[in-house]
């Protein structure tokens, strides 16, 4: 099984397993509640906040470093299953889109266990389209795995949708 399907895997058995820790402490070392970043996951919180940092400033090469060799990045209903796949091709546009955005996350949830974290974000991204302001809603999720020290993203994935304007 190719690594980015296996980490998918074991990060979805990690994500079904979450609702256990918030109840059942006896069986872990530590509880964690329904919401919010598991201790253990904080060194990969900070690797994507490093990675959302570069991108919004458009360091390429910074996001570079962050992502393993077979990341799989699933947005707007394509993939690109490689890093430099993506940086050939939607990171750019990325990096421009959130170079003219102002990000508000709005909720981070993140687990850990082992080799494998994932982190859940949602947040709302104010910018302009045509001369008019715009928000957005986006739900992100990323899976990471350990390599030696350092924790790598080896999936994205990325959803938004416009919020709906409320008629007077």
């Amino acid at each position: 099984m190719k690594p980015a399907i296996q980490a998918l895997a074991l990060a979805g058995s990690l994500l079904l397993s979450t609702p256990g820790w918030a109840h059942d402490p006896k069986d872990h070392a530590h509880a964690v509640p329904a919401t919010g970043v598991d201790p253990q996951a904080q060194p990969a919180v900070a690797v994507v906040e490093r990675f959302s940092k570069a991108l919004q400033a458009g360091d390429l090469d910074g996001v570079r470093t962050l992502l393993a060799d077979d990341v799989l990045v699933l947005e707007s209903g394509g993939a690109e299953r490689s890093r430099e796949e993506y940086l050939g091709h939607h990171a750019r546009a990325d990096a421009a889109f959130l170079r003219e955005a102002h990000v508000q996350v709005k909720q981070r949830v993140a687990r850990a266990e082992g080799s494998l974290a994932w982190v859940s974000t949602e947040s709302e991204l104010h910018t302009t389209k045509d001369d008019k302001p715009l928000t957005l809603f986006s739900t992100e999720t990323m899976v990471l795995r350990k390599v030696g020290a350092d924790w790598r993203i080896v999936h994205i994935h990325w959803s938004s949708r416009p919020k709906k304007q409320v008629s007077k």
